[in-house]
């Protein structure tokens, strides 16, 4: 059996919990995005992060040159280095991937993002992101059967070698549909996918398999990728996937016993 659990990086997640208990296990593998990181350190070096709206409603972070050079440095530099290091301190043997790491995820460069702006859809130009293909399981495995936990993130490599930036959440489920694992657990900084946010006390608790479409139409901004990547789990084979919260106690089996919102 494997686990799949993908940390948001946005503001107001809390990783110590979830690293707690990704070191007593040996199924695991972590994603990460890191928004944040690549936020706070676009910051210092003057490239702030700008993000568009496609026009069917989900929010991505528009990745120029410059920006693709930060999240690299945020993300498969900084954050990446960071969780592997607390894991260790935890007692726990992990290893850091990129995507780009024994083409370990594999995409392609969109050729014709389109962003809605002042009611007008436009092409966003310039853009270095990618849409994952396909996942290569074989390094993964490698380092599952040797008591490894990997620790995989953006970005991704393509057919000619070019570095691209890709969605953590869709990552996460595409590593879960490559591995055949049991569940995906996407924890993020919200209770779960609410119906009328912020309010906590309308969380939706369960979603079954043919009740996507109502809730794709509910969910919003960053939220929409991640009941798109919980989709793409279910159909790849993958029983459940979870939306929950990391700052929960124990989240990972918070989530598993009914937390967040759950997939199935």
């Amino acid at each position: 059996m494997t686990l799949v659990v993908k940390i948001g990086g946005a503001a107001g997640n809390d990783p110590a919990n979830v690293l707690a208990e990704i070191a007593q296990r040996t199924d695991c593998v972590l994603v990460h995005g890191g928004s944040e990181d690549a936020d706070r350190l676009g910051a210092r070096l003057g490239v702030p992060a700008r993000t568009f709206t496609s026009p069917s409603g989900v929010v991505s972070r528009h990745t120029d040159e410059a920006q693709l050079e930060v999240i690299v440095l945020a993300l498969a530099g900084g954050l990446q280095t960071r969780l592997v290091s607390q894991l260790a301190a935890l007692g726990a043997r992990a290893v850091g991937l990129s995507g780009v790491d024994g083409g370990t995820l594999r995409a392609r460069r969109k050729e014709g993002a389109r962003e809605v702006v002042d009611g007008r859809v436009l092409r966003v130009m310039d853009d270095r992101s990618g849409t994952l293909e396909r996942v290569d399981p074989g390094l993964l495995t490698l380092l599952l059967n040797a008591g490894f936990v990997p620790v995989v993130g953006p970005p991704a490599i393509t057919p000619e070698g070019e570095v691209v930036n890709v969605d953590a959440d869709r990552v996460a489920a595409a590593i879960a549909v490559a591995l055949g694992a049991t569940d995906l657990v996407l924890l993020t900084n919200v209770p779960g996918l609410l119906r009328a946010p912020p309010d906590p006390a309308t969380r939706i608790r369960e979603v079954p398999r043919d009740g996507f479409d109502p809730i794709l139409a509910l969910a919003r901004g960053r939220m929409r990728k991640k009941v798109l990547a919980a989709q793409e789990a279910l159909h790849g084979g993958v029983a459940r996937a979870v939306i929950a919260p990391s700052a929960a106690a124990n989240p990972i089996a918070s989530a598993l016993a009914g937390e967040g919102t759950t997939f199935r």
